[in-house]
């Protein structure tokens, strides 16, 4: 997939919400960002010329701006890279990109799965295991984040402020 970013709504906001991603992605300074509905419901994808992460920061700095902007989309987050949905594949992923989680730190997994039959520990056990480090799953210095979407999944290592939560955050903010 040519996605780097992922968000959420309700299924029957999609469009609004595809067109308010696609304008805030504009407004943060992308000159053409794209934005498409997914096969799953309720899941946006999106291509930003952006690092992924820098976009969720530009993003929350936009929101606490202009609030009234930010009404149909739930969450974003950041893509790092796709790989097949298959424990193995996924695991490798991981592997591939764990050296960022250095010696002393420690992470958690945070797993969505849509249209999959795998569960849950079926994945983040042999995920958590590729990672040598401390598990935290209260306050982790890293997230783990395997978005898996039917034959493909997501993954990427990041901050925990480097996903956003427009409605959470968005509640947040001081009153205008």
């Amino acid at each position: 997939m040519d996605y780097n970013l992922l968000a959420t709504t309700e299924q029957i906001s999609l469009s609004q919400a595809c067109s308010e991603l696609w304008m805030n992605l504009r407004a943060i300074g992308d000159p053409e960002p794209k934005v498409n509905r997914s096969r799953v419901r309720g899941v946006i994808l999106a291509r930003t010329s952006m690092n992924p992460v820098d976009a969720v920061h530009r993003l929350r700095a936009h929101m606490a701006e202009e609030p009234e902007r930010y009404r149909y989309v739930y969450r974003v987050m950041p893509v790092q890279a796709w790989t097949d949905t298959s424990v193995d594949s996924i695991v490798k992923k991981v592997e591939s990109m764990r050296d960022v989680v250095e010696p002393g730190d420690s992470f958690r997994v945070t797993m969505e799965k849509r249209r999959t039959q795998l569960g849950s520990l079926e994945v983040i056990e042999p995920v958590a295991e590729a990672i040598d480090r401390k598990v935290e799953l209260e306050t982790p210095d890293w997230v783990v984040l395997v978005e898996i979407m039917g034959n493909e999944t997501g993954v990427s290592i990041v901050r925990p402020l480097d996903t956003l939560n427009v409605q959470k955050e968005r509640a947040a903010l001081p009153s205008q």
